[in-house]
């Protein structure tokens, strides 16, 4: 082998990928490797039988290798085979071996014809092989046979995609001669993940099966469709010599004398073969390893270090240990309460950033969505002048009164505090179920132990609903105490005599207040037609009276303002294509909103940004649409409706002295409502985990059924345990191979771009009247090809991989770089005389 002191590198893969496959891993690390890539019936079996000089692989129809078969040839005196799933038993008889693979592959892919990415791995021991490593994959086939999925062709086409991707994979692509190697499925597949050709070799078989008169001596020499690693010719045994049994030793003379005898390839004989691919892919793929070692080793370093601290905690692990389990119920219960009350409190590690969670949604309810709902319950102007009106005229009864009366105001104030008990329950609602979020989001620490996490979770939760309750009760008497008395000396309160002059100051300051930038931030104008460009998001500015958006955040390009006159909101129905929430603002008097829209529809990503919106809107004056049952009797009585100058008066004073008192008592109420479920839910809910949640568990029933470990925790610590297991002993390997060796350069770049895929650029060399196989008197010149083979051609002294300077009868020096794309100058002749 050409390089001296790397002897041991391809058994030290083979190692490493035996201690990887143990634990199902053998995919997931980029081990060097050579992977045979080819269409059915390439010729891709023959290949390796005839490395192994033994038959050993499955034949039939269909597709025959159905699970990757990672094959390890390791030069030994004596001849025998193993697997890897029957460690320790030795094959001696290769019809055995055959049926083992039979056997192995039924058993994961049943007898139907499937597939699996579940590799065999089959190591050969033999006097007649070169140490090797190779991958055997399904052939690419079109057609589903006999029970195979319908898309078998892309299950084939991603399982072999998952091998070649990989940087650290050689890919040894078999093609046909009989076929036109501008179509071959393998260099298609390697070109799409190698488009430079660094890692792909070109293998040509049935060379013996070509038309007379035709052959592939320009492929072979790298002249008509050029890979950098050149081709390699090989010729198989016909399907008639299979089926005699035919020797592979005298297969492999009667391709020797292919070669020596056929005209086209006699010149190339030593470059050709089988025996010459088997020593060319030792070199290549010995290199390869030497190559990507480095880098193999720090990746496997850097896994090490991540599992160093899980793998201890594992390492001298007893699941059923009592002293363990009670240590570790009192660990996690600990946990669980550091871990609610910083969710709650809010901390600096660990911090969310996709979504509210814990304390800041809880926030968000107390400052945001209830406001909202208490000024959602705002009645309709026009009903609450008319019920005043209905009010004062009962309180008066027959007769006409003079005066204002009080008893008017407290019934209309009464009515509008029974209204907040709807948006106080729901806020606790909303708290009590955020809680319990926050607690099944706690307890996903406790999953490795799922009886303790089903308990912890029971307990508090029962422990909230039942909180909740008392929390309800509570909100609801300060409801009840608002309702007992009404409070007309309180001194935020305007009182009679000032309820007109306050009035007008309101009015002002509502005038004064237009500029008053109430909420900024980007929305989508959904209703936009496909004509003028769709949908399109834009930057939204609110403020008192309008509503404008412009081109973006900077707030140059004003795209239009829309005054908030007569504009209500309404929900829009989630539509099943779009991700984004909807809602509308529409004009209550039937004008177009936005140029020839009745409605503007807007969208946000969430819910809950359309709730703040929403909100904020509301701040603004937009009211959401009322749909009220009786509309068309209310609108009826309320147009039919119609007051005196004095009832006037004293309606609009009522009105008056009723928002005054009722802004007194939305204060005090967005006030205590956060007090009152900060102390008897939050606050009691933290102490209880703090203080009795220990307790309870015990009370509950066996403390050691609670810490009994879910199976795939089980699973996980074996698996931890045994990954850091083979990274040690990987990188124990490893450290004990010197890599000094004599390098094979890499050949230099070749146009390519003749294979389909990335970057492809122009079609192949032949053309539709001149097809790839030529006879010997039929092959034209292409420009750039190189001379005949006595001259140096643009690959310097060889044009193929297997020519390479490290070929004992080669010099060892590296390649020149590629000359001009121009022909080489013609010697000097003498002129004729």
């Amino acid at each position: 082998m050409g390089n001296r002191g790397m002897e041991e590198l391809i058994p030290l893969v083979n190692k490493l990928q035996d201690a990887f496959s143990s634990i199902g891993q053998a995919c997931n690390l980029d081990l060097p490797q050579i992977a045979v890539v080819g269409g059915q019936s390439a010729g891709k079996s023959s290949v390796l039988e005839n490395f192994v000089g033994r038959d050993f692989l499955p034949r039939g129809s269909g597709i025959v290798t159905r699970r990757p078969l990672v094959l390890q040839l390791i030069s030994a005196t004596a001849e025998w085979a193993e697997f890897l799933h029957c460690k320790g038993k030795k094959f001696t008889d290769f019809d055995e071996v055959r049926q083992e693979i039979e056997g192995e592959t039924d058993r994961v892919t049943g007898a139907n014809k499937g597939i699996s990415p579940i590799p065999i791995n089959l190591r050969v021991y033999s006097p007649h092989v070169l140490n090797l490593t190779l991958i055997d994959l399904p052939g690419i086939t079109k057609v589903p046979v006999g029970d195979q999925p319908v898309d078998i062709e892309q299950q084939i086409r991603d399982m072999i995609l998952q091998f070649i991707t990989k940087e650290s994979c050689l890919i040894l692509a078999v093609t046909p001669a009989n076929t036109d190697l501008a179509n071959s499925d393998a260099l298609k597949l390697a070109k799409d993940v190698d488009p430079q050709g660094l890692r792909t070799i070109g293998v040509i078989t049935k060379l013996d099966l070509m038309d007379e008169g035709t052959d592939a001596r320009d492929i072979l020499e790298n002249k008509l469709l050029p890979l950098r690693r050149g081709y390699i010719g090989v010729v198989n045994r016909s399907q008639k010599d299979i089926d005699g049994r035919k020797d592979i030793k005298a297969a492999l003379d009667a391709e020797r004398k292919f070669f020596l005898s056929h005209a086209s390839y006699r010149h190339m004989a030593e470059k050709m073969g089988t025996p010459r691919l088997q020593r060319v892919l030792n070199e290549q793929l010995t290199n390869h390893i030497r190559d990507t070692l480095p880098a193999f080793r720090s990746k496997l370093q850097s896994q090490l270090l991540a599992l160093d601290k899980e793998a201890e905690e594992y390492r001298g692990y007893r699941p059923d240990d009592p002293s363990r389990k009670t240590k570790q119920l009192l660990q996690m219960v600990q946990q669980f309460s550091v871990d609610f009350e910083k969710r709650i409190e809010g901390s600096g590690d660990q911090v969310d950033t996709v979504e509210l969670s814990g304390g800041a949604k809880i926030n968000r309810i107390f400052h945001e969505r209830f406001p909202f709902e208490l000024v959602k319950m705002e009645c309709d102007e026009k009903e609450m002048r008319r019920e005043i009106s209905y009010a004062i005229k009962n309180i008066h009864g027959i007769r006409t009164g003079l005066f204002t009366p009080d008893m008017a105001f407290e019934a209309i104030v009464k009515k509008q505090v029974i209204k907040l008990k709807g948006p106080c329950v729901k806020c606790v609602d909303m708290v009590i179920q955020e809680l319990i979020n926050t607690v099944r989001q706690c307890s996903n620490k406790l999953e490795c132990f799922p009886m303790l996490r089903e308990e912890t979770e029971r307990i508090v939760t029962s422990h909230i609903r039942d909180r909740e309750s008392r929390a309800k009760d509570q909100v609801l008497l300060l409801i009840d105490i608002q309702l007992s008395y009404i409070n007309t000396n309180h001194e935020d309160f305007i009182g009679f005599a000032n309820a007109q002059q306050r009035s007008s100051q309101t009015n002002k300051s509502q005038s004064s207040a237009g500029n008053q930038v109430i909420r900024k931030g980007w929305l989508t104008i959904n209703n936009i037609s496909i004509m003028k460009g769709g949908a399109k998001e834009y930057w939204f500015v609110l403020t008192a009276e309008s509503l404008s958006w412009f081109k973006d955040d900077e707030e140059k390009e004003k795209k239009y303002m829309l005054p908030l006159d007569n504009l209500k909101v309404r929900d829009v129905e989630k539509s099943f294509m779009s991700s984004k929430h909807i809602f509308c603002i529409f004009n209550t008097e039937s004008r177009n909103v936005y140029k020839d829209n009745r409605t503007l529809e807007l969208a946000c990503d969430s819910q809950d940004d359309v709730d703040s919106w929403k909100s904020s809107l509301l701040r603004a004056g937009v009211y959401p649409e009322k749909v009220m049952a009786v509309e068309s009797e209310t609108t009826t009585a309320t147009e039919n409706f119609s007051m005196d100058p004095q009832l006037e008066r004293k309606v609009e004073t009522i009105r008056n002295l009723v928002d005054s008192y009722m802004a007194i008592v939305n204060k005090c109420i967005r006030d205590l409502m956060p007090k009152t479920i900060m102390h008897l839910m939050i606050n009691n809910v933290k102490d209880f985990i703090n203080a009795e949640l220990l307790a309870q568990l015990y009370s509950a029933g066996d403390q050691n059924a609670l810490m009994d470990e879910s199976q795939e925790q089980a699973q996980r610590r074996d698996e931890v345990l045994r990954t850091h297991q083979a990274l040690t002993e990987a990188l124990a390997i490893i450290g004990d191979i010197s890599t000094s060796t004599i390098t094979v350069p890499m050949p230099p770049p070749v146009d390519n771009s003749w294979v389909g895929g990335p970057g492809s650029r122009r079609s192949p060399p032949s053309s539709p009247t001149a097809p790839r196989r030529m006879s010997s008197g039929q092959r034209p010149a292409p420009r750039g090809a190189p001379p005949p083979p006595n001259r140096p051609g643009p690959l310097g002294p060889f044009n193929n991989i297997a020519d390479s300077p490290q070929a004992p009868s080669r010099p060892n020096r590296a390649p020149p770089s590629i000359p001009s794309r121009r022909p080489p100058p013609s010697p000097t002749r003498q002129a004729p005389p």
